[in-house]
């Protein structure tokens, strides 16, 4: 009898605790939510199911619906932001650090990315501390280059709040797409540069025509983490604004909207079945926005690769 092709049971043992664990907190997590969000609470306070008609009231009725677009937009806000400013600068960054006439690259490197491990809450408090207009030193700061007029409580007008926050978001994170770039810009053979350099072409060439199209692959990853990201955002924005996400909802979000909703704040009950229907359409959302990514983008940026 010919000799069959060896199990490799090794693999499933290696595997098998990431797998529990994941499956623990993450799918049977996610499958519960899916299932509280079919079920409402009747008259007599009785659970019963409902279908869609959970998804219906947050799409439809005023109550829940100006409430939930306000956040979905907020959001999409808050993620052009990231995308128009942290990961450009993050790019540039990497540029500049992976020049090898630069002194002092590491230093730098470890400075700009010391943010991306600092807490929420010490982020928020002291950026709040920082732009307070009665004791904070933003004002002083401006006063002694001569810009004071243009100070203004950026995180109490409504106009202005969501952007603040955005740039604090960037300001704590631009070292993730700086790294993964500089990786990426490290991966690059050395062949190719050298092949420019023989032909002439400047260093600035040599970024757009020749190391751009090579990273975009890693450019579009960075995209997607922050898209993930972005609308999974909760942490910077209740410590900043608090739960109501103020001024007057200026800041609010998905992630506080579900927050309040599930949980309750001040005098509003928690929901937890209208709050499993907001994470579930938050679900939808980053999913829609991955499954575009990986089938419509990443497919087109495969050929840029080695």
């Amino acid at each position: 009898m010919a000799a069959g092709r060896p199990v490799r049971w090794h693999i499933a043992v290696f595997l098998a605790p990431a797998v529990l664990v994941y499956t623990t907190i993450m799918i049977i997590p996610l499958f519960g939510t899916l299932n509280l969000s079919l079920f409402t609470f009747d008259a007599a306070g009785q659970r019963v199911f409902a279908g869609l008609a959970n998804f219906r009231t947050l799409f439809g009725d005023p109550r829940w619906s100006d409430a939930f677009w306000n956040a979905l937009g907020n959001n999409a806000w808050f993620f052009l932001v990231h995308m128009l400013v942290q990961n450009p600068i993050g790019i540039a960054l990497a540029a500049l650090l992976s020049s090898p006439r630069l002194r002092m690259a590491a230093f730098y490197r470890t400075a700009i990315f010391i943010p991306t491990i600092l807490s929420f809450v010490i982020v928020g408090f002291v950026w709040k501390l920082i732009l307070s207009p009665i004791w904070g030193i933003a004002p002083d700061m401006l006063d002694a280059v001569g810009l004071k007029a243009l100070f203004a409580p950026w995180l109490g007008k409504e106009e202005y709040a969501l952007t603040t926050l955005a740039l604090i978001s960037v300001w704590q994170f631009v070292g993730i797409p700086m790294m993964l770039i500089y990786a990426a810009m490290l991966s690059i053979p050395d062949e190719v540069i050298e092949a420019a350099e023989m032909d002439g072409v400047t260093a600035w060439s040599q970024f757009w025509k020749i190391k751009l199209p090579l990273i975009l692959p890693s450019i579009g990853i960075i995209s997607i983490l922050t898209f993930v990201g972005n609308f999974n955002a909760f942490d910077l924005i209740y410590v900043s604004q608090g739960a109501l996400a103020g001024p007057n909802f200026a800041t609010d979000i998905l992630g506080t909207f579900l927050y309040r909703t599930f949980f309750g704040f001040q005098l509003q009950l928690g929901d937890p079945h209208m709050g499993a229907t907001i994470a579930t359409a938050m679900f939808g959302i980053i999913l829609v926005g991955v499954s575009v990514y990986l089938f419509a983008i990443q497919t087109r940026l495969r050929r840029y690769q080695f």
